[in-house]
């Protein structure tokens, strides 16, 4: 099954698409993940896409999609994959059912979820990182058991300069402005459906697998 997941920043994307991975034992591929990893390297693209990044901006086009078609061409996306954060953009749709058109495949479901604005800037500023091994926490919802240290590493936790509130208020305009142009695109595929985000985890999981199972 090849599935797409949307909504703004801090809507949950990829605590779903982790756990709809897990349940459909499809890879989940991140694009933000991609790009972190690549600015941390320090790769000519990572170089080029920390710009962005750090202005609250999207990679550009040719950037992320280059990445995408690397890896849902490789091995482990045959049976299927769940897109995190990818498509952004009609051109990235556009480009994306294309390259599926070249594998003579097709996206299933689009999943969205749905959430307003305002709930989500407590969600992002509250989100904490750790250096060493990637693990996600929040000072308010998932605290580490000791303040600044991971659970599973003793790693350091830090904020990631794309969840600082400047940054964040301006990744919320440049989604709002691109996603009602995506949104129409998927719609009329008949495959896209919306979901409430603003939900507990385990009941908009629970909702989800439904639809897709159904």
């Amino acid at each position: 099954m090849r599935l797409i997941i949307l909504g703004p920043p801090g809507a949950g994307k990829g605590t779903q698409a982790k756990l709809i991975s897990e349940r459909l034992g499809i890879p989940q591929i991140s694009t933000g993940d991609i790009l972190r990893q690549s600015i941390k390297d320090r790769t000519p693209m990572g170089a080029k896409a920390k710009l962005y990044m750090d202005a609250g901006d999207l990679a550009p086009d040719e950037v992320v999609i280059g990445i995408i078609n690397e890896r849902i061409s490789q091995p482990d996306c045959v049976g299927g994959f769940i897109l995190d954060g990818f498509p952004r953009t009609v051109a990235q749709a556009e480009a994306l059912c294309e390259s599926l058109g070249l594998m003579d495949s097709q996206i299933d479901f689009v999943i969205d979820l749905n959430v307003k604005a305002d709930s989500l800037l407590p969600r992002l500023t509250g989100r904490r990182v750790c250096k060493s091994c990637g693990q996600m926490y929040h000072v308010e919802m998932n605290p580490p058991r000791f303040p600044g240290a991971c659970d599973k590493c003793g790693g350091e936790l830090y904020q990631r300069d794309d969840d600082k509130e400047e940054t964040i208020l301006r990744r919320f305009e440049v989604y709002r402005q691109q996603a009602q142009a995506l949104k129409s695109f998927y719609e009329v595929s008949g495959r896209y459906k919306v979901f409430d985000g603003g939900a507990p985890i385990g009941e908009v999981t629970a909702q989800i697998t439904s639809a897709l199972e159904g």
